[in-house]
C-alpha cells in the first residue's frame, strides 16, 4: 500500500511512497541492531557533537523545515519556525547535561560499595503523530540518542517526507545511518516490531485507543514503554478571573495548531455571572485571528492536517446543535477536496 503525503489545504497529492516490504522492514531493523553496538560504546562527547550539529542544522534548514510542515500538515510556516528552533533548543540541551543526567550514583547500602548505573537499552522504537511532526520526533530521539540508544522512527503515515526530512538530518549532523531510520509502514507491521528480540523498548504519542495496544504489546514481552495520551482537561473561568486575559488566553489555547493539541484548551466551564461576557470576549478574540494559506506568514491558523478530520469534526458540530448547542459563531464548512474548515 502507498503512503501518501497530500496538501490538506488544497488537497492535491504532494508525493506517494511505497511502504516497506517485509525484507526491507528487516533489514533496516537488523542494521539497526548492529548500529546499536557500536552507538552504545561511544562517549557522551561523541554523542554530544553529533547532537550539537543536528542542532545547527535544525536552525539552518528552519525554513524549509516550516515549508513542508505547511505543505505536508498544515501548521503555518511561523510556527513550523518556532517549532524547528524548539528541536533545536532540545538538542542543545541534552548535549549538554546527558552526562550529568546519567551519571552514576553512589548510595548508601550495607554493602562495601554500592551504586547505580546507566546502560543503554538499544533499538527503540518510536511511534508518533503527526500534529507536532519535528518536535514529537526530536523530544524521543534526542534523550534516547544521548543515552546511547538507535531509534527506528514510525512516523503518521500523512507526514512521511517529515520524518525523511528528519532521518536526513541526523544522518547529516553525523549519527550512523543505521542509528535513526524512518520506517515507512502501517499500522499492521507495529506488532511484530514489538514482539522481536532486537527491539528493546518503545514509546508512542498519541491516542488511548494507540496506547493501549502499544502497552499491551510490549507488555507481553516484558518490554519498557514510554506513553503520552491524549486528555481533554477544562478550562474553568471563575467570576473573579481577569476575564479580558482569560478569553485571550483561551482563543490561543484553542487554536494552537488549529486546535490538534493534547494541550489545547478543549471545554470550557465558565461561572454563570460571567458567560455572555466571557463568551463576548472570546469570539472577539477569534474573530482576530488570520485562517488562510499555511505558507503565508500572516496566517494564524490553517487547515486540519487531513480530509477525514475535517468530516469529522463537522459531523460533530451537527451532533452538538443537534442535542442543543447554539453557534455562537460560525466559520464555513469544508468542501469536498480539502481539510479547509
Amino acid at each position: 500500500m502507498a503512503i501518501e503525503s497530500l496538501n490538506p489545504y488544497t488537497g492535491h497529492v504532494l508525493q506517494r511512497f511505497a511502504a516497506f516490504s517485509p525484507t526491507e522492514t528487516e533489514q533496516v531493523l537488523a542494521a539497526a541492531h548492529q548500529a546499536a553496538a557500536a552507538w552504545r560504546a561511544t562517549t557522551f562527547d561523541e554523542r554530544a557533537a553529533v547532537l550539537r550539529r543536528a542542532a545547527e542544522l535544525l536552525r539552518a534548514r528552519q525554513d524549509e523545515l516550516a515549508r513542508l510542515m505547511a505543505l505536508e500538515m498544515g501548521k503555518p510556516v511561523r510556527d513550523g519556525r518556532a517549532e524547528a528552533q524548539k528541536c533545536a533548543a532540545c538538542c542543545d540541551y541534552y548535549a549538554a547535561h546527558a552526562a550529568q543526567f546519567l551519571a552514576d550514583e553512589e548510595i548508601s547500602t550495607d554493602a562495601g560499595r554500592s551504586f547505580l548505573s546507566y546502560a543503554p537499552l538499544g533499538v527503540v522504537l518510536a511511534i508518533m503523530p503527526w500534529n507536532f511532526p519535528l518536535w514529537q520526533v526530536v523530544r524521543f530521539a534526542a534523550p534516547a540518542l544521548m543515552a546511547g540508544n538507535v531509534g527506528l522512527l514510525k512516523h503518521a503515515p500523512n507526514v512521511p517526507q517529515c520524518a525523511l526530512a528528519l532521518e536526513k538530518l541526523f544522518h547529516d549532523a553525523g549519527l550512523p545511518p543505521a542509528a535513526f531510520r524512518a520506517l515507512l509502514i502501517e499500522t499492521e507491521p507495529v506488532a511484530g516490531l514489538l514482539a522481536d528480540d532486537r527491539v528493546a523498548a518503545a514509546t508512542l504519542t498519541g491516542s488511548e485507543r494507540a496506547g493501549a495496544a502499544v502497552a499491551a504489546q510490549a507488555g507481553q514481552h516484558l518490554k519498557k514503554t514510554v506513553l503520552e495520551l491524549g486528555g481533554s482537561d477544562p478550562f474553568i473561568v471563575l467570576a473573579d478571573a481577569d476575564l479580558a486575559v482569560a478569553a485571550k488566553t483561551a482563543a490561543q489555547s484553542r487554536m494552537l495548531n488549529a486546535g490538534q493539541s493534547c494541550i489545547a484548551a478543549k471545554r470550557f466551564i465558565v461561572e454563570a455571572a460571567v458567560h455572555d461576557e466571557f463568551v463576548r470576549l472570546l469570539k472577539e478574540n477569534l474573530q482576530a485571528l488570520r485562517y488562510g494559506d499555511p505558507l503565508a506568514e500572516a496566517t494564524d491558523y490553517g487547515p486540519l492536517a487531513r480530509l477525514d478530520l475535517a468530516a469529522t469534526l463537522t459531523l460533530q458540530v451537527a451532533d452538538s446543535v443537534a442535542q442543543g448547542a447554539v453557534v455562537a459563531l460560525a466559520g464555513g464548512q469544508p468542501d469536498s477536496g480539502h481539510a479547509r474548515f
